[in-house]
Formats: C-alpha cells, structure tokens, sequence
C-alpha cells in the first residue's frame, strides 16, 4: 500500500502518516496538487491519495481524470465537519477521515483500499502443495499465471510470491485490469507523452516503468481488450513499452504476475484471449483452491480473522460458539475467504454475552443449502426471524445498514467492508434514504 498525502494541517497528517506506515503502507507527503500530480506523472505511484478538504479537491478528482490516473482520493479536516466531509464526497472523495486522526478508521481505509492483508493463513492440507509451488518458483524470473475463484486471495498469492523473490527490495505494482476502462488501461499501463490527448498536459510514467527492476501484477488479466492484449504481448516479448503518443521505445525490466477468476483455457478456446498472450503469462501456473475445498481452513481463518477485527475495533476477542462454529463449517462460501472475513468483522461488531454465536455470525444460506431443524442453528434462524416479524426485506435492510453506519460513526468505507458490499452500493443505498427522508449519519456521527 502506498499513500501519498496532499498538506499538512499542524502535524495531524504526520501522525496519520505514522499510523498508516504502521500498518504497512509507504507513506509520501507533498504540499499542494500541483507537486502530487508531478509525483504521480513521474512514477512515484501511490494505490491512495489523501488531500486537505480545505484543498480543491473536485479539482485534483478532475485532473486525476483528464490524465488518466485511476486511484481513489479520501479528504481529511478538523473535527467532523459534515458540510466539509458532504462537499468532499460530492466533488469525487470517496471518503472523509475527520483529524486528529483515528487509528482504526485509517487502519480500515488502508484496508478498504489494499482488500488483502499481508499474511497467509492456512491450515487444510489442499494449500501444502499450492504454497510450496509459489515458495519454490517464487526466485525464478518465470511470469505467473494465478487462478482461481473470486475471494480466494490471488493478490495475496502475488504478494507471497514477490516476498519470495530476489525483487522482493523491488517496487510490487499492482493494477486491476477490471477496474479500469480500456482508454484509460493503455496510458495507465504504458504512460503517455504530454499532448498525446486532450488533458495530457505533461508526460507521465506508467505502471510498467514504476515497476522497473520490480514486479507488476496484472490482477484480472482475462478483463483486458484485446487491443492491449496485443500491446501486452509485444512489451513481454522485446522488454520494451511505447508510451502512448510517444517516439521512442523505452527498456524495461519487470516480472509479471497475472491473476484470473475465469477458466483461461476456455477464454481462449471462445476467442476472448490470445493464445500467444496465454502461453507467455502461463510459464507456471498456481490454482488456488476454493474455501468449500480447504475445509480446515475455514476455522482458523475465523479465529485470525475474529481476532484482527477485535483488536481493529477496540472490543474484546471473543470465542465462537460450538453452534456457530458448525454454521461457519457448513456454509458453502460463495465468496470464499473475502466473504469469510466480512461475515467475521460483522459477527465480531454484533456478537453479545460471552461468545460470538449464531445470531451474530448472520449467515445468508446459499440455494439448496440443507437446514437441520433440530439444531442450534435453524432455532438461532427461527429467533431472528421471529425479531423481523412485520417488516420488509428492503427495511431489515436499512436497519441493518444504518445501524452498521452509526456503529462505524458515519465512515462510509469502514460500514462497506463490514456489510460484505460494495462503497458505490452503499452510497447508493444512503442517497435513497435521504430522498425518503430518513436521517443518515454522517462522517464522525453514532
């Protein structure tokens, strides 16, 4: 994780600074939008910015646009200034963070944003032979091709592997193919030369030049156009990028990791991804099993996960259930461990008494999914629904997620990792409420 922050406000970024690095992240600081555009242009990346409310900040979310830079932008101010932490939301901040900084919410920005920690956790045998693979080839200078299911953790894999690597001292730069659309993806790989389109006002440095001597992951590779498949082939085949709009051909020296939640062989079998692209990105291949196949995992995964988010959350750690603990094993885990820890952080914010059981752990039965009527569980269910009684799905809803909300103290980020959804469908969700009249709570309000 790297936060490159925009003022100074009295040293209170300084020690939001401090407690980012604490969590891990690399931290640089600049002085106005001018000098952090600059830094981004010339490959001094950043995975998060954050700026001084009292900044323009609409104009930075504008530039950041125009030049095709795609990285999220979270304001900080004073106190909890909700006309301040409204106006930063609105002009393109997707978070407000109120100074003096707390550790806990900045410990669950920096989590929002990275999605993966740093630590793999395994017990079930089905991971020996996976880790062993990625420990083993993880010195060699051989491109990777990491697959598996969405929430299996294949960042995290390219992390392990970049750890283990003799580039390890070296840049790890990460970008979702996904995420980013194609006429942005191409100068946010390759970088541009200043008036190479309306808004290049300056040259900047790509992902692939920011990653020399390093590592670049292409997470979610099977997502990118086929145009820049084309590109991508060729820059892995001559180790060498043209920068959009540019000249001159650029060396590079970089060891690409790639992930994919899809069937690869078949993408390229319907036509939707080069073989030759295929074969070079697939020198070796690490699957990563899914969670229903790692059973074992799924218990110690709950205890590591239970124990992180009380500590993050300043309660106290509790133990699960002997009931809860037969419902997290039963659970056929769609979203594998992504969805393990958000179902553990809302169980370890809900839980009551002594231990963490059934009713606080919520899970959502899959379809077809068997329910045992004489156990713990099914009347753990039954209580819960008979408390529902009288209102809509669309109101539990609500009720769930404003009182998420009120728990997180209006922090939009940290209340959308706890409720397993998505920051744009929770704003979404709160832009309803509001038009229905129904309070919301802003940023630094329970």
């Amino acid at each position: 994780m790297r936060l490159l922050i925009i003022g100074t406000l009295e040293g209170h970024i300084t020690t939001a600074g401090k407690i980012a690095m604490s969590h891990g992240a690399k931290v640089a600081q600049v002085s106005s939008i001018d000098e952090a555009l600059n830094a981004l242009r010339t490959g001094q990346g950043a995975d998060l910015v954050m700026i001084d409310v009292k900044l323009d900040t609409g104009n930075l979310v504008q530039r950041l646009e125009i030049e095709r830079i795609a990285i999220p932008v979270v304001a900080y101010g004073f106190g909890t200034d909700a006309d301040a932490a409204v106006a930063a939301i609105e002009q393109g901040a997707k978070e407000y963070i109120p100074l003096p900084p707390d550790a806990e919410l900045i410990a669950a920005v920096l989590e929002a944003v990275s999605e993966e920690s740093s630590e793999i956790v395994f017990q079930d045998s089905a991971m020996d032979s996976v880790i062993a693979l990625a420990t083993r080839i993880a010195p060699s200078e051989a491109s990777v091709l990491i697959t598996g299911e969405s929430g299996t953790g294949k960042e995290l894999m390219a992390h392990h592997i970049h750890k283990k690597s003799k580039r390890s001292t070296a840049q790890f730069v990460a970008v979702n193919c996904a995420a980013i659309p194609e006429n942005l993806l191409e100068s946010e790989l390759f970088g541009h030369e200043k008036g190479a389109f309306t808004g290049a006002v300056a040259r900047r440095i790509g992902k692939f030049e920011e990653a020399n001597g390093g590592t670049l992951l292409l997470d979610e590779i099977s997502e990118m156009h086929p145009r820049l498949q084309a590109k991508l082939l060729r820059v892995i085949q001559e180790r060498e990028i043209d920068r959009v709009g540019g000249t001159q051909t650029i060396p590079v020296n970089v060891r690409i990791l790639a992930t994919s939640n899809r069937n690869m062989e078949k993408s390229v079998k319907d036509g939707d991804f080069r073989e030759d692209l295929f074969f070079r990105l697939n020198v070796v291949n690490v699957t990563l099993p899914p969670l229903r196949e790692r059973p074992k995992d799924v218990i110690v995964l709950a205890n590591h996960f239970s124990k992180k988010y009380a500590d993050a959350n300043g309660v106290p750690e509790k133990p699960f259930s002997q009931p809860a603990l037969d419902a997290l094993q039963r659970h056929s885990w769609r979203g594998n461990v992504r969805e393990l820890e958000n179902t553990i952080h809302r169980s370890v914010l809900l839980a009551q008494g002594d231990e963490i059981d059934t009713d606080a752990v919520m899970l959502n039965l899959t379809e077809g999914e068997p329910i045992d009527v004489g156990s713990a569980t099914a009347a753990a269910v039954a209580s819960t629904a008979q408390n529902m009684v009288g209102k809509t799905v669309a109101e539990v809803e609500r009720d769930l997620i404003i009182g998420t909300l009120e728990h997180c103290l209006g922090n939009r980020t940290h209340a959308a990792n706890i409720l397993g959804i998505s920051i744009r469908t929770l704003r979404n969700k709160l832009k309803l409420y509001t038009e229905h009249g129904i309070a919301v709570p802003m940023p630094g309000e329970g």
